[in-house]
């Protein structure tokens, strides 16, 4: 490997769960984990819980009582554990990892109202909540961590990363890096490494 000053994480996150893939400066594929960011509790407490509080899929059979407040409680519960979470995963990727993390790549989140009970009025934020949740846990505690946040657009990452590599298409490139470290080696693994190589495009926040 190539010496290198600094690395990028890039994510690809799926529910509580992420993929997080971390590159050097150098290209050189350092880091593949996968993380979960809550557990024992529900993963998805906005499209679940929240929408069962204000009376939506009523009549599913999968559909639970529960009041708003004790909605609104269980969402907090989860804000809090996903936090713990992501400062407990970033602190022993940051520890793994043989030099220092600048940056963190995370798919770009849709703009949602300030607060839970809004989110879970407006069916529209209550569909993505539950992902930005998960994805604004991770920006936080990087920024924590002096990390920078770079936020990626899921439909340009491939082109993006091919840009900045210099190479019209990115896949072999890829497919090269996942041989380097064996499977599992899936379209999310791909994904976050083309967010972390393509994160120098990006403004970081």
């Amino acid at each position: 490997m190539h010496a290198a000053a600094t690395a990028t994480t890039g994510v690809a996150e799926h529910g509580n769960s992420a993929i997080l893939v971390t590159v050097s400066s150098n290209r050189d594929l350092l880091d593949r984990r996968r993380i979960d960011l809550t557990t024992g509790l529900p993963t998805h407490p906005y499209h679940h819980e929240g929408a069962w509080a204000v009376g939506r899929y009523r009549d599913s059979p999968w559909a639970k009582p529960i009041t708003l407040p004790e909605a609104v409680a269980l969402i907090e519960r989860v804000h809090e554990a996903a936090q713990r979470g992501a400062r407990e995963a970033l602190a022993a990727l940051a520890a793994a990892v043989p030099v220092p993390i600048s940056g963190i790549a995370i798919r770009a989140c849709p703009a949602l109202p300030p607060t839970i009970e809004e989110r879970i009025a407006d069916h529209r934020a209550q569909l993505v909540a539950d992902s930005v949740l998960y994805r604004q846990a991770l920006a936080t505690e990087a920024v924590a961590r002096g990390w920078s946040v770079r936020w990626y657009d899921r439909d340009r990452v491939l082109q993006d990363a091919a840009v900045v590599l210099g190479r019209g298409d990115v896949d072999a490139f890829l497919h090269a890096m996942g041989r380097s470290i064996g499977p599992p080696w899936q379209a999310k693994h791909k994904i976050a490494a083309a967010a972390a190589i393509a994160g120098a495009m990006h403004p970081a926040t």
